[in-house]
């Protein structure tokens, strides 16, 4: 087989384009894309070696997707207040750094709806979308509100989350396409099921800060996928270095093979290589 390249492995690059999103493979400067391969045999290697992807130290294993231990306990990226952004403490003056916080928390956020494996919540920033789609597999998605910081798309996402669910089923994603739903129904349900709580957190913090979209359209996305696999197994680097079989396609991070799938973002700092 050939190598296409070697490095340390990154999320894949997704580009929403039509009729299918496109994709790349990157591994450290290598950028290799990945839409072609579909149909091919390809053979992913781990090689032994994970770096931070902050301080580049090597580490026997990789917290919060590419980090050291030392850089996972003091960075503000890896704090808890990431995955439950309603626990920011940057207004308490604990911010691991401050100055990181104001560039990616302090700015504006969307709350959005999408349908992956069934209808979700969920919350990006702004400028992530629609990155954040794809990363996620979603076949339609909708924005909802806009809001000014990351702590506040996270009590939006908690008062709505009572209603909808918050969570991917990565296997149901990877078995095909949810069924169609009307996102802008569900949208005008979960305004007038909430209002209260809506109201309630327009006060706290403003009506400027805390804005419902009412007039986006959903989108539809398409993945390149040739055939989605019956059962679901999946491959694990740190027992096994070695991932081979034909790709039948990728949706999300995830490759699909016929012989298992494999989340490139969970193998972020990863040292892999790629043959064909």
């Amino acid at each position: 087989m050939q190598e296409l390249g070697r490095g340390s492995a990154s999320k894949m690059s997704a580009r929403l384009e039509a009729p299918v999103v496109q994709y790349q493979l990157r591994l450290g400067e290598t950028q290799i894309a990945a839409n072609p391969l579909i149909g091919t045999r390809i053979r992913l290697e781990f090689l032994g070696a994970i770096h931070c992807v902050h301080c580049g130290r090597k580490t026997k294993t990789s917290f919060s997707q590419g980090y050291c231990y030392p850089c996972m306990t003091k960075l503000a990226q890896c704090d808890v207040c990431i995955m439950a952004p309603e626990k920011c403490h940057y207004d308490a003056g604990t911010c691991r750094d401050p100055a990181w916080g104001e560039q990616f928390c302090m700015t504006d956020h969307v709350v959005y709806l999408a349908n992956s494996s069934g209808v979700k919540v969920g919350i990006t920033r702004a400028s992530q979308l629609p990155t954040r789609w794809l990363d996620q597999g979603a076949s339609q998605a909708l924005p909802i509100m806009r809001v000014a910081t990351r702590q506040q798309s996270g009590l939006v996402e908690d008062l709505f989350r009572s209603q909808v669910a918050d969570r991917t089923n990565w296997r149901a994603l990877l078995k095909g396409d949810a069924p169609a739903v009307d996102l802008v129904a569900i949208r005008e349900q979960l305004f007038d099921s909430c209002a209260a709580g809506i109201h309630m957190l327009q006060e706290r913090f403003g009506l400027q800060a805390i804005q419902a979209l009412n007039d986006v359209e959903p989108i539809d996305i398409r993945y390149p996928v040739h055939t989605y696999p019956s059962k679901i197994a999946s491959f694990n680097l740190d027992k096994n270095p070695v991932a081979e079989g034909t790709l039948l396609g990728i949706k999300g991070q995830y490759l699909i093979f016929d012989s298992g799938v494999i989340n490139i973002r969970k193998y972020t700092a990863y040292q892999l290589a790629v043959h064909q």
